[in-house]
Formats: structure tokens, C-alpha cells, sequence
């Protein structure tokens, strides 16, 4: 009896050592556990996703890829996946399993290391938000601490819906959704029982069971996942049977992220981090809804890559990349196309050449032959910024341009039906050149396509927002619309002759020329803007004053320092891209502008509405003069510099720009429905060749742009404003035409400021145009 009460007493005494030594480990391990309620609002880091118009995505800003996804937006078996991976027993524990620690103690024994884990997912899910990866028992136990007083707070579903948006998956992928992006080129909802099984064996390993680098491992994993879910009767012996023989086919969902449009997506980007900072635009899982329209995009990225490969080759031949044995070159072969069937039109692949005859190269690319006929290399000559091509005759033997081991750049042509002929190639070259385009519908300020140079991955620098360049001739439709407001009219006659300036402080002359150094005389207004006659321009610009000139450039919304001189007028003051295309917008719209937008809309992850765009229109100069501007510029195209622009078959105006010694080249061209303007220049300033003009460089970027977009777009002419009188005018004199007129057009007036006079049949077209100069000199100025 006395032992019994020794054994009792020892018994109670063991106890309540127990309970003391427990009471004194969890106030010892809760006395600075963190706070776990900030769990319960979950707010990880998200992927912010850019969407084009009709939810195309157009790219992805984020740190973490991690798209948030409720439990009813996944599979059915991707919860139960895991579950049986990972802790079968969840719905049952209260944030610890004690039976799967048990476990996990004796495996671990017995294979004398760590084998098996014994976390619940509460616990994995307290270490990776609110602890270290500390391994020691102080810091399991304020886990499991913390994932008791978790289950206390959250429900089940939504702690599992925590742990499989936040759990690590390789391949730079956080969460079910990301994962099965990344892996399986799908959502998470559409995921099958074999995929969800491969998903939630990652978590132990994840680059371990990653199945690009370790396949078998994966599958391996994957078996143990689905024999587990099977154990515990989640899914039947079928369907077991199904999920083990089904094929699993690895792919990534297309990564659209600076693709398509990269210079629009980095204007977004850019635009994001100055409203709502670095942090929430790569963490905050914005939707970002913008203005950019995908098919206008590709058009506009195509266009302008073409058209700088083209501005290239007519400046000439720069020699091969490199030279290189033939014998060394097997790693060269190796990174090249191997099938026909990876070949499309038009794709460059980087050649080695093989030999050269007087009719062409044989090349090779990868595990493919090719042929690069003389022919192809019409455009080779020594570069000379003094000559156009055609000033130089094209080469007649193919050994004076290549000669073997030589790495070149070709095209494809084509790709013939017989395996055994070569594959026919054109030689071409990359561009220093650089360039822009912007499109914008002038109706609502949507800029639908922006591209800022050739290649985003060679340079990231801007040309349709960050450049500013002079604009050249592109400048004259403002000193043209400023003088139609201040007194003068399509018809009036400017004198065409040369004209010098001294400048007795610098001791300088400067003498305005035409482009062509031709000088007509007296000039129809609207013929000086057609024919873009500089010294005509000056004379107005004279009479009208540079300031009236400055503050109509300003009323367009234009953004610049204006030289306070005579030259502004000829567009020596530089501009963006992008702020010359909102300028212009104005005439296409009828004498307002709206301020370009890109980003429509913004919203939080959870739906909220953070931004609206909301077209801002400011009034800028009246309809009758933005009529007669868009005539005119019609008339550009019809009979002037803009020419090509003709290719559309619809009514288009526009007006090129070019600057002195074809430094800079801008094609400005618009209809009621779309502007579009195209700048083409070395980052540099230095010339780009002869007859590097904005007609020849700038304006075929534009017109191969805007055939692959126009079909989209009913046949629309500009609207005539009331106010406005069409007359017949003499081409010589500006009276009305007459029978005898040699040349005619008829021109916009503002009502009241129409010719009244008819030329008389023994004037007009047959005068000389000197004499009817000098009857008119009280015109000329």
C-alpha cells in the first residue's frame, strides 16, 4: 500500500512536471510568436496582367508568377492532389497531425536521415508566411503553435485555397495556377487527374521532380501521388488505371510578354510604376485593360522592321558578321534549324557559307542547305551617304561580296517541295537605322499600335515617345493652318524665288532652299504645301510672325522649345512622335484633339476600380480650317511627296518631313478614322543616305502598315463643315479658272474668302508666269 501511494504520488509528480514543463514551453515559444491574422487577409504577389483590346493578353508584369484562383476555379483533382501528397488527414487535424509526425519520426529513424516530413499544410503554410526555414525545435514548435490558432480562425477551404495559390512549383511558378500555365499550357480548372497528380508531387523537390530536367523523377512522384489518392478512395481503380497510362505533354502556355508590341507593354509598364509604384504593378495582380489593338500591333511592328531592313540595304553592304572554319562550326550547326517544317517565309536564320560562285552562295543553317542568289544581293555596294543605290550599278559576281566561312544573315524565299534541293535565301542585313510608327483614332485618343524601334531586345530606348527630333516638312501644316486663319486662302500666290538672311551678330548668311533647288516663282498656296516649297514657307511665315506660328504649334497640344527664328517654320524645333500624331489628330477630327491614351482602365486583384481613362477633348482651331488643311493634305498625297500613300485607293492625307541631309525622315498620314505617323533616323544625329527622304524612308513604313488594317475600316471622306464654298481655281493666278486655264484645282475657302474673278482667256495658264507675276506683285510677298 505505501508503494502504491510512493507510485502515486510519483505519478502526479510526473504529471504535473509535465504540465509545467508544457505550460513553460508554450509560454516560453509564444511569448514573441508573430501575429497571424494578417494571414487571413491574404494578399500575396500577383501577376499584373496587360490586356489589348477583346482580353487578348498583350503581357505580364510580376516578380512571383502567381495568379490568384479560388478552389471552384481549379480541377476537382487538383485539391485532392495535394491532399493526398501532402496530408491526407486535413479535414480531420486541427492544424497538427500527431499521428503523421509519429510517423515521420520512426521513417526518419530508421533510414537515418530526413525521409519524410510530418507538416501539416496549415504548418507549411505558417513557416512560408510568417516564419524562417529555421530548422530547429523552437521554431517547430511556434509552427505548430501558430497553425492551432490558425485552424481556430480560418476555415479549412480557405486555408487549402491559401496553400495552393502560395506553394512553390518550380519553373519560377507560385501556385496551382502559374503551374499548370507553365507545365501543361492550360488553366487549372481544366487540369486532369494524371496532370493534378504530376502538380502535387513538385512541392517536396521542386527541382528535383521538375519534368523538363528530370522526366523519370516526375513520373515516378507522380505515380506515388495517385497510388495515395487511390488509398484513400478519392478516386476509383478506373480512373487510376486512366491517370497512369494517360501520355502527360509538356508545354508552356505562349509567354505573350514583350512579343508582340514590347515598346507598347514598356510604355504601360512605365506609366504603372509613376501612378501606383514599383510594388503594386509587379506584385499587385492589376488588370490593365489598354488601347492597343493586336492585329494593328503585329501590322505596325511588321512594317517598321521591314521598312529599317529596307532603309539598310539601300545604304549598302557592311560585310558579313563574322568568318569561321568550317570545320569549327558543328555547335554553330547545332543551334540552327533542323527540319524543313520550322521554316516560314520571310524568317531570318543566321547562314554560314559554304562556297561561293559568280551566280551565288551555297549556305548552310543548322541541319539545312541553302542557296543565296546573286540576284538577292542586288542592294551590296560600298556605303556612301553621298549616292543613292542607283547612282551605283548592282554587283555581277557573287565572290566579290562572300566568300566561304562567311556568317551571314538571309531570309527565306522559299522553301522547295524536294528535300534535296537547297532552300532559296536572299542575303539581307540588320539595321543601325532605328525608327517609330504610332496609330491613333483621332475619335477617341486610343493610340491601337506604338512601336519604338527595331528591336526591343537590342535597345529599349523609346523613338515614338523618349526621342524628340527635328520634324522637318512634317512642321508646315501648322504655319500653313495659321495662315488660312489670318488672311490668307488655298488660292493665295506666293513668291518661290531665293531669299537670304543676314545675321550681322554671327556674321552668317542663311539661304532657305527647296529640296530639289528649284525655284517656280509665283506659287498657289496650296501649291507650295503640295510641292513643300521652303522658300514659300518662310515668305508666309514672315508675314504671319513667329510667335503666331508658335502659339498655333501649342493650341495643337505640340510640347517643345521654339526657336523664337524663321526656321521653326521649316520644323526645326523637335518634337516626339507620339506629340506630333496628337497634333495631327486635330485636322482629322475637325479641329479638336484628344490627348492620346493608352491605359484604359485599371483594376485592383479583386475587381475594385483603381483608374478610368476618360477622353480629355480640347478645342484647337475651327472646323473650316481643319477642312481646308485635310484638302490640302489630300491633295499631298494625290499630287505631292506623299504619293504613295495613293496605294490605299481611299482619301488620305498626309504631309512628309525630311531635315537637312536626310538626318531625319517622318511621314504624317491620316483619314477621319485613323492617324498614323512613321520617323525614321539614326539615334545619331547623321545623315541616312541620299534620297533618304520622308517619302522614300518613312512613308512605305506607313502605307505597309496600313494596308494590312484598312479593311477594317469603312470607305470614309472628310466631312465638309458648313461654312466652307468649293471653287475652281486657275493654277497660275488663283482667279476662278477659266477655258483657258492650263491647270485647275478645285480648293476649300472659307465662305467670303473665295475668288470672286475669273481669269480671262488671254491670261491665266497660257501667261508666262513671270508676267502674271508681275500683275499680281501686289500678291507676293
Amino acid at each position: 500500500m505505501k508503494i502504491l501511494k510512493i507510485l502515486g504520488i510519483a505519478f502526479i509528480s510526473c504529471v504535473l512536471l509535465g504540465i509545467i514543463g508544457a505550460v513553460f514551453l508554450y509560454n516560453w515559444a509564444a511569448k514573441d510568436l508573430p501575429g497571424f491574422k494578417n494571414i487571413t487577409d491574404y494578399n500575396p504577389p500577383l501577376v499584373t496582367t496587360v490586356y489589348a483590346k477583346d482580353n487578348e493578353v498583350l503581357g505580364y508584369l510580376y516578380k512571383e508568377k502567381r495568379f490568384l484562383v479560388t478552389i471552384d476555379q481549379m480541377s476537382p483533382w487538383v485539391p485532392k492532389a495535394f491532399l493526398a501528397a501532402e496530408d491526407a488527414s486535413f479535414y480531420q487535424h486541427e492544424g497538427v497531425d500527431l499521428t503523421a509526425i509519429s510517423r515521420a519520426f520512426v521513417i526518419n529513424m530508421k533510414a537515418g536521415r530526413v525521409k519524410q516530413g510530418g507538416s501539416t499544410i496549415t504548418q507549411q503554410i505558417i513557416k512560408r508566411l510568417l516564419l524562417t526555414s529555421e530548422k530547429s525545435y523552437e521554431r517547430k514548435l511556434k509552427e505548430a503553435i501558430l497553425a492551432y490558432r490558425l485552424e481556430r480562425y480560418l476555415t479549412k477551404d480557405e486555408i487549402l485555397t491559401i496553400y495552393l495559390n502560395e506553394i512553390f512549383l518550380g519553373a519560377h511558378s507560385f501556385g496551382v495556377e502559374a503551374a499548370a500555365r507553365t507545365y501543361f499550357g492550360k488553366h487549372a480548372t481544366e487540369l486532369t487527374i494524371a496532370e493534378s497528380a504530376l502538380l502535387a508531387g513538385l512541392p517536396q523537390a521542386p527541382s528535383r521532380y521538375n519534368p523538363y530536367r528530370n522526366p523519370e523523377l516526375a513520373r515516378s512522384r507522380q505515380l506515388y501521388v495517385l497510388e495515395q489518392m487511390l488509398v484513400h478512395d478519392w478516386i476509383t481503380r478506373e480512373q487510376y488505371d486512366e491517370a497512369v497510362a494517360q501520355p502527360l505533354e509538356y508545354t508552356s502556355m505562349p509567354e505573350p510578354s514583350w512579343e508582340i508590341g514590347p515598346y507598347y507593354l514598356e510604355e504601360v509598364r512605365r506609366w504603372l510604376i509613376d501612378r501606383y509604384g514599383e510594388d503594386v504593378t509587379y506584385n499587385g495582380g492589376l488588370t490593365v485593360t489598354t488601347a492597343c489593338d493586336i492585329k494593328h500591333q503585329k501590322a505596325a511592328d511588321a512594317a517598321l522592321k521591314r521598312g529599317l531592313e529596307d532603309s539598310a540595304q539601300r545604304r549598302g553592304w557592311t560585310g558579313p558578321l563574322d568568318n569561321i572554319s568550317l570545320g569549327n562550326a558543328g555547335e554553330f550547326f547545332e543551334e540552327g534549324p533542323q527540319t524543313r517544317e520550322e521554316l516560314e517565309e520571310d524568317q531570318w536564320v543566321k547562314a554560314v557559307v559554304t562556297s561561293v560562285k559568280k551566280k551565288g552562295a551555297s549556305v548552310r543553317f543548322g541541319k539545312l542547305d541553302g542557296y543565296v542568289p546573286l540576284a538577292s544581293m542586288w542592294w551590296v555596294r560600298e556605303p556612301d551617304p553621298k549616292k543613292s543605290h542607283e547612282q551605283v550599278r548592282d554587283p555581277d559576281d557573287a565572290r566579290k561580296v562572300l566568300k566561304k566561312g562567311d556568317v551571314i544573315w538571309t531570309s527565306v524565299l522559299k522553301v522547295p517541295e524536294k528535300a534535296s534541293k537547297p532552300v532559296d535565301l536572299a542575303l539581307e542585313r540588320e539595321p543601325e537605322v532605328e525608327g517609330a510608327i504610332v496609330s491613333l483614332d483621332p475619335r477617341t485618343g486610343e493610340v491601337v499600335a506604338l512601336s519604338g524601334g527595331y528591336s526591343f531586345s537590342r535597345s529599349q530606348f523609346n523613338r515614338a515617345t523618349q526621342a524628340r527630333r527635328q520634324c522637318g516638312s512634317a512642321f508646315k501644316p501648322i504655319v500653313y493652318s495659321t495662315a488660312i486663319d489670318n488672311g490668307f486662302t488655298p488660292a493665295s500666290i506666293v513668291m518661290d524665288s531665293p531669299i537670304v538672311f543676314a545675321n550681322d551678330e554671327e556674321g552668317k548668311l542663311w539661304r532657305p532652299e527647296n529640296f530639289e533647288n528649284t525655284f517656280k516663282g509665283p506659287t498657289l498656296l496650296r501649291t507650295a504645301l503640295v510641292k513643300s516649297k521652303n522658300t514659300c514657307t518662310i515668305r508666309i511665315a514672315q508675314k504671319l510672325g513667329i510667335r503666331k506660328i508658335i502659339n498655333r504649334a501649342q493650341a495643337l497640344g505640340l510640347e517643345s522649345e521654339f526657336p523664337e527664328d524663321l526656321s521653326v517654320a521649316l520644323g526645326s524645333a523637335s518634337v516626339s512622335l507620339m506629340n506630333m500624331v496628337q497634333a495631327f489628330s486635330t485636322f482629322a477630327r475637325g479641329g479638336s484633339y484628344v490627348e492620346p491614351r493608352m491605359v484604359l482602365s485599371v483594376k485592383s486583384a479583386w475587381g475594385e476600380d483603381m483608374y478610368t481613362s476618360k477622353p480629355r477633348v480640347v478645342d484647337a482651331i475651327s472646323p473650316q480650317t481643319a477642312y481646308i488643311m485635310a484638302t490640302l493634305m489630300k491633295q499631298v498625297v494625290s499630287d505631292g511627296t506623299g504619293w504613295r500613300a495613293r496605294a490605299l485607293k481611299r482619301p488620305v492625307a498626309g504631309k512628309t518631313g525630311t531635315t537637312n541631309n536626310e538626318q531625319d525622315a517622318w511621314f504624317m498620314g491620316y483619314t477621319p478614322y485613323l492617324v498614323t505617323g512613321v520617323y525614321v533616323g539614326f539615334d545619331e544625329i547623321k545623315p541616312m543616305g541620299r534620297w533618304e527622304t520622308g517619302s522614300r524612308a518613312a512613308s512605305p513604313i506607313w502605307v505597309a502598315y496600313r494596308k494590312q488594317v484598312e479593311e477594317d475600316y469603312p470607305y470614309e471622306d472628310f466631312p465638309q463643315p458648313k461654312g466652307i464654298v468649293m471653287a475652281k481655281v486657275d493654277g497660275s493666278t488663283g482667279k476662278l479658272a477659266g477655258p483657258g486655264s492650263r491647270e485647275s484645282y478645285f480648293l476649300p475657302f472659307k465662305e467670303g474668302t473665295q475668288p470672286t474673278e475669273m481669269v480671262g482667256s488671254g491670261s491665266g495658264g497660257s501667261s508666262d508666269p513671270g508676267k502674271a507675276g508681275d500683275d499680281l506683285f501686289k500678291q507676293i510677298f
